[in-house]
């Protein structure tokens, strides 16, 4: 049997290549005559770099079979390159060290390594930065319609034709947040109100009657200058958890510019009776009218004076201007807190407290004792929240002055009205309050009265400075304050 020519083909080449591995091989010699030498038996061309003086030094040379088998073959990094081979000539190619490390090029300076490192990494960055935005733009995009979208159904869903105040206050206080509506809803409101006629003038402006969806509103407008009041009184308002059915419910806030002048719009809901001391100018109330009323104030500073704990939590705040003027009478008969900018807002955590850094200190005539003398202790929630008492029993004693018992009832009369003048100074009501320690007159009638004999009584207690109490100066105001 004859075998394949294929086997025959490849025991030809075993037998070539075994041949060249035992003849003598020629190589290139650098310092050989023609630049030409013949290896041993077994030998091998050598070829070689080093790194001399920071300059390449090749060498190129047989090798005997005793020295291609030593170090002559391996490479040592950074200083030489070395390369053995097994055919004839196969050492004439030029070996270089900058191969492996281009910070070795000869002739190149710190400088062109630099450029050569960072230019590359820059373009590279520049790159990826191009790519992350050309990947996040679609996203970014659908973000901010998504959000335009939900923003604009809101709208839309709160501004329905069909709905009305109510129903967009209940749907502000049962949102989850309860720190009212959006800006963008607020601002749509405002600016779709009709003013009609002037209810009310202050230090900070007038009070509108408007009308939205046929509705009527109350429109505060502040001037210019009293922006931080403004500014403050519409984040008192939309404090988290602070709506209740004896503070003023808050619609909206805006500010309108047409070029020449600037209006600042605080919209809340409109109460036709009127603010406290205008109903009692008018009108004599009934005991259950009368107690009706100041359960509902005395609720309603209580919600603000409270602090609510939780995700959804309420910070307590303190009034700073309880008068009858701040007080509106519902139809109903009940009463809201009215005008909060210059309420304080207290941190339990920190226990630090916000005061707003505006130039109103409240209304002279209604100043607590502290605060006339200036004994109050600034750093204590407390001591503002003592001070509201103390306002609060002032309005008491207006209101009980105005109840008809048996057909017999008091002018209405405002606080001290008979101990200092209609515009006290702050000297004024410190003399008569502080240093003659007065207090408004209870009438000997009130005794033949239940409601109003407790009434005298809860006055008694608001009014009290610290040495009525137990005698321990602020103490003394804790205890017959609360």
């Amino acid at each position: 049997m004859t075998r394949p020519r294929n086997h025959t083909f490849q025991a030809a080449l075993i037998f070539i290549s075994v041949a060249q591995l035992t003849t003598a091989l020629k190589c290139v010699c650098r310092l050989c005559e023609n630049n030409t030498c013949e290896t041993s038996a077994d030998g091998a061309c050598w070829n070689s770099v080093m790194l001399i003086d920071g300059k390449e030094e090749t060498d190129k040379s047989c090798l005997s079979a005793e020295k291609k088998n030593q170090v002559y073959c391996y490479s040592s990094r950074n200083v030489s390159k070395r390369n053995c081979c097994f055919t004839d000539f196969c050492n004439n190619e030029n070996l270089h060290l900058y191969q492996e490390r281009p910070s070795e090029v000869p002739g190149w300076g710190k400088l062109e390594l630099a450029a050569a490192i960072l230019v590359p990494s820059c373009l590279l960055c520049v790159g990826a930065m191009l790519g992350v935005c050309v990947l996040q733009g679609p996203r970014c995009a659908y973000r901010r319609a998504h959000k335009q979208g939900a923003e604009e159904d809101l709208e839309d869903t709160l501004m329905a034709p069909d709905k009305c105040l109510k129903e967009l206050i209940y749907d502000m206080s049962s949102s989850g947040s309860g720190s009212g509506l959006p800006l963008l809803v607020q601002r749509t409101i405002a600016r779709t109100i009709v003013l009609q006629e002037t209810i009310g003038k202050g230090r900070f402006g007038e009070v509108w009657r408007g009308k939205w969806r046929g509705e009527d509103v109350a429109v505060k407008i502040f001037s210019s200058r009293d922006e931080r009041s403004w500014f403050r009184e519409a984040e008192i308002y939309q404090t988290i958890m602070l709506r209740h059915e004896n503070i003023l419910g808050f619609i909206a806030a805006d500010n309108k510019d047409n070029g020449s002048w600037t209006q600042l719009w605080l919209v809340s809901e409109y109460h036709e009776p009127g603010s406290l001391f205008d109903y009692l100018n008018r009108y004599t109330v009934s005991v259950q009218d009368m107690m009706l009323l100041a359960l509902s104030i005395a609720s309603g500073l209580a919600h603000l004076h409270m602090e609510i704990i939780g995700t959804q939590g309420k910070p307590a705040i303190a009034h700073r201007d309880i008068k009858s003027k701040n007080i509106l009478v519902k139809k109903n008969g009940t009463a809201v807190i009215a005008d909060l900018g210059l309420a304080v807002k207290h941190d339990s955590t920190t226990n630090t407290i916000d005061i707003p850094s505006n130039h109103r200190v409240g209304t002279k005539r209604y100043m607590s004792p502290e605060i006339l003398d200036d004994s109050i202790n600034m750093n204590s929630f407390e001591s503002f929240k003592r001070a509201d008492i103390y306002a609060l029993g002032l309005v008491f004693w207006e209101l009980s002055r105005r109840c008809s018992v048996r057909g017999i009832h008091e002018d209405f009369q405002l606080p001290y009205y008979d101990l200092v003048p209609s515009d006290p100074s702050v000297d004024d009501m410190r003399r008569v309050v502080c240093d003659q320690k007065q207090r408004p007159s209870i009438p000997n009638q009130w005794q033949s009265c239940e409601a109003l004999r407790v009434m005298g009584k809860v006055m008694r207690e608001c009014l009290c400075a610290g040495s009525e109490g137990d005698g321990e100066g602020d103490e003394g105001v804790l205890v017959c304050r609360l």
